[in-house]
């Protein structure tokens, strides 16, 4: 997608901040039933999570610091396939019984392609997904508070449930209100309180970039507790770690961004852009410069990876104050993935058998964090790279399919709408 939009991400790169970071506050013209930073912060939800905190340090003890170059690079091309996605949930969106505009890839594979089984079994596929990957999402924030704050796993699934209850029965609305609040507010401080960890040891710093640069092309002897790492390892890992965090090809984030008021599909596309930056190339590389510059990933062994930042915190902020702002932090990051990938999976419900299913599954879905959040049905769990995986193939050879549409969408604003855009 990449190739066949001309690189348009580094060619207009100046141009997709503006129309993005430079538009926030912004009122958007068009149709639709959310703002576009409120579908983008809906959309954020779901890729700013644990991904972001625990599974950097994964991919840097499993893979050296050179999976960091290997993350950078799998994002700066996944942009191409995260715009694509987006442009074609804007197009092919359509209201649903309740006047509320509904999109994704079952909508475009069915319209776009007229394959009607593959966008029911993508749908299906997905609708399943969502039960294994809340299971996932509250046993890790149950664990981190039972570590943090001595609480029990079931009075932590009671609580996220609740939570979740509060914010998804107002529907995409409410989840865009909470989202455009909560997702900002979480990212600055994490970011803030990152930054002066990275400061304290700001000396590391060159020498942090230098291992990054320079593992990604050459092994890595074991050193401390790093048992040490190919190329191969590093891109493994690398291209996982990246593709898991920011979501693109998975077909998850036109979902959330279809219900956006804007003039032309380009223009919320811009905001998928503005999303794998903001999460791939701002959050995981901070988190990533935290754990090179303060030297834990030398030291804890990979099967501790996820406490890898709360270690590197201790130093600057204290054992307890140190615990508490990545397990907060943690905490916000996951319910907010949970409140989206509900909304994910009711829609899938909704696409296959109508607005009253999809209550039906929010039920299903609000018992699954109680059930996660004690450990039970972990069986489900190891499915969840092959439910995923189900997910991600149709999607992303349908997107090849309708890589055409795209390029005809992309070229027509360029050529009709850009030159006005650059006057305001």
């Amino acid at each position: 997608m990449t190739v066949r939009l001309g690189f348009f991400q580094f060619r207009y790169f100046p141009h997709i901040i503006k129309q993005t970071f430079g538009k926030i506050f912004s009122k958007s013209e068009g149709n639709g039933t959310l703002t576009p930073f409120q579908a983008t912060a809906s959309a954020l939800a779901s890729t700013m999570g644990a991904a972001n905190i625990v599974g950097v340090p994964v991919a840097i003890a499993l893979g050296g610091p050179g999976a960091i170059f290997w993350m950078w690079l799998v994002a700066l091309i996944g942009i191409g396939t995260k715009y694509s996605e987006v442009v074609l949930g804007m197009h092919y969106r359509e209201k649903n019984e309740v006047g509320e505009y509904v999109g994704g890839p079952m909508y475009y594979i069915r319209k776009g392609l007229g394959w009607k089984k593959v966008a029911s079994f993508l749908a299906f596929a997905l609708m399943i997904e969502i039960v294994a990957s809340t299971m996932v999402q509250s046993n890790s924030i149950a664990t981190t508070m039972k570590g943090s704050f001595g609480l029990s796993p079931i009075v932590t699934g009671i609580l996220v449930a609740l939570l979740v209850v509060l914010v998804t029965y107002g529907g995409i609305k409410t989840i865009g209100k909470v989202s455009e609040k909560l997702i900002p507010f979480m990212v600055v401080i994490y970011l803030a309180a990152a930054l002066v960890v990275i400061f304290a040891n700001i000396k590391e710093l060159p020498t942090a970039f230098g291992l990054i640069f320079e593992y990604a092309f050459r092994p890595m002897s074991a050193a401390g507790g790093f048992a040490g790492a190919g190329v191969a390892a590093a891109i493994r890992w690398g291209l996982a770690r990246g593709l898991y965090s920011n979501e693109a090809g998975m077909g998850t984030a036109p979902i959330a961004h279809s219900a956006a008021i804007t003039n032309h599909p380009a223009k919320q596309g811009f905001w998928g852009v503005f999303e794998v930056i903001v999460d791939t190339l701002v959050v995981c590389t901070i988190t990533a410069l935290v754990v090179l510059t303060s030297g834990v990933w030398k030291t804890i062994s990979p099967d501790d990876a996820s406490s890898m930042v709360t270690e590197a915190f201790v130093p600057v902020f204290g054992t307890s104050l140190a615990g508490t702002i990545v397990s907060t932090t943690l905490f916000l990051f996951v319910i907010t993935t949970i409140v989206i990938i509900i909304f994910y999976g009711e829609k899938q419900a909704e696409f296959l058998f109508g607005t009253a299913f999809s209550k039906v599954m929010r039920f299903i879905y609000i018992g699954a964090i109680i059930v996660g959040a004690v450990g039970g049905l972990q069986f489900i769990w190891q499915f969840l790279d092959l439910l995923l995986a189900l997910v991600v193939i149709p999607n992303v050879i349908a997107v090849l399919f309708l890589s055409g549409k795209v390029k005809e969408i992309t070229n027509d604003y360029f050529t009709n709408l850009y030159p006005i855009e650059r006057k305001k």
